[in-house]
């Protein structure tokens, strides 16, 4: 199967800014996308990469689509050239892996949907031609409606390595937790570690 991973070097994690500069977000966030691009190998899947930065990408083991637009009209873009069944799952699923995905691409329906945590679609399978996204706003609902509307089969795969996407400080406590790759890997060289305070678990850094 095709596995399209959108992905972006331009202020990539944005929301992680107040624990992580710049550089730091972009390391992260590569060290994310090596996890995701290598579970889906492990699955079966065959992994590629849909940027607006293809000039800047240069150190991943998968071919890469650059396209400008948004993530709407690329992902439409390549579902509009697709002949058989296409996947699509986030770059910041640290959480993910082989077994989850297969969960994903081994699920029937013509629409197979993992929502993330807030209302967002993590991940995706397509099989019929007239399914397009529209990943604004609750996407998940979104998209539950629009295979509605073209009449299509729906499942839904409640998952917690697919609902987790990494876009918070306090996201990172989870790839800490629950985490086994490279991400995980990053962070605790990046001197991260958990911390729990009055029962609730977040992270530290030393210094």
């Amino acid at each position: 199967m095709q596995v399209v991973i959108p992905y972006t070097t331009r202020d990539p994690k944005s929301r992680l800014a107040g624990v992580l500069d710049e550089d730091e977000r972009r390391a992260f966030a590569r060290a994310m996308r090596t996890d995701v691009v290598r579970a889906v190998r492990a699955a079966g899947g065959a992994p590629t990469i849909l940027t607006t930065d293809a000039d800047d990408i240069d150190d991943v083991d998968a071919p890469v689509i650059g396209d400008d637009r948004a993530l709407t009209p690329a992902v439409n873009a390549v579902l509009d050239d697709a002949t058989s069944d296409v996947s699509v799952v986030m770059a910041d699923l640290a959480l993910v892996t082989p077994d989850a995905l297969r969960r994903l691409f081994e699920s029937e329906g013509e629409v197979v949907i993992a929502p993330g945590r807030g209302g967002g679609t993590n991940a995706l399978v397509v099989r019929h031609p007239d399914f397009r996204v529209d990943y604004h706003g609750a996407s998940y609902r979104d998209h539950q409606a629009i295979a509605d509307d073209a009449g299509l089969s729906v499942t839904v795969i409640d998952s917690m390595r697919l609902a987790t996407d990494v876009d918070e400080p306090a996201d990172l406590a989870e790839v800490l937790l629950h985490g086994a790759g490279n991400a995980r890997t990053w962070l605790e060289d990046a001197g991260f570690e958990l911390e729990v305070t009055d029962g609730r678990v977040g992270v530290t850094r030393s210094d």
